[in-house]
């Protein structure tokens, strides 16, 4: 085989492969996560089984076994609290849980905040775009944020925006910047579409980007003042 032929069979088979290959990593993760919620039930669960059939318990010990039976067993139950959450005994009973976990300061703080952000996520903002484009770590390179909130810094009354940026390729990692409103650039991305942008590393992305908008150019008089 000649070896330009080879060198592009090469080529091609890792383009190929490499989408696939961050595919699985990000599946692995949370297929990862959510089998571990469900782990300790099916280790109780064979405990259990091993006082009575000792035999089958031993048999039914099979590491795959044991992540697909965890996995599904959290899908379940997360399925459920869904089930339960959309009725109103069970918003009743949420809520009384979220006043039990307000009276534990440390508990509060991580489980109300994650709480906030996700509701923030998931509801349309109001006067702002959500997706927004921002100027990080230094000014000309750019990076894609979420606002999570609007607030107003004291003393100059300057709108200022809580942005959360998500790392790639994994989102659940990231910073939170306080940025000026009037120095974010906002898009009309979806959410998804920006969750797709970031996962993909760039791969997945529209084919123009919206203008930054134009700041005030300082005065150089000022500046030697």
């Amino acid at each position: 085989m000649p070896p330009l032929r080879l060198k592009r069979y090469l080529l091609t088979g890792l383009l190929t492969f490499i989408p696939l290959w961050v595919t699985w990593l990000v599946f692995k993760f949370v297929l990862g996560l959510l089998a571990g919620i469900g782990a300790p039930l099916v280790t109780g669960l064979l405990g259990t089984l091993a006082l009575v059939a000792p035999h089958t318990a031993e048999s039914l010990k099979m590491e795959w076994l044991t992540f697909i039976v965890a996995l599904l067993a959290t899908l379940m139950a997360l399925y459920l609290l869904g089930f339960v959450a959309n009725r109103v005994i069970g918003q009743r009973f949420l809520n009384a849980f979220d006043a039990l976990l307000a009276r534990i300061p440390l508990v509060q703080t991580i489980y109300g905040g994650t709480k906030k952000l996700m509701a923030v996520l998931q509801n349309k903002p109001s006067g702002v775009q959500r997706v927004v484009l921002v100027e990080f770590p230094r000014r000309g390179m750019k990076v894609v944020g979420f606002v999570t909130r609007v607030m107003i810094e004291e003393g100059s009354g300057r709108e200022m925006a809580a942005v959360y940026i998500p790392t790639t390729p994994n989102p659940t990692g990231g910073y939170l910047e306080v940025v000026p409103l009037d120095e974010l650039t906002p898009t009309d991305w979806t959410m998804d579409q920006a969750m797709a942008f970031i996962i993909s590393g760039g791969a997945v992305a529209p084919d123009t980007l919206p203008a930054s908008p134009r700041l005030p150019v300082p005065d150089p008089q000022d500046a030697a003042r």
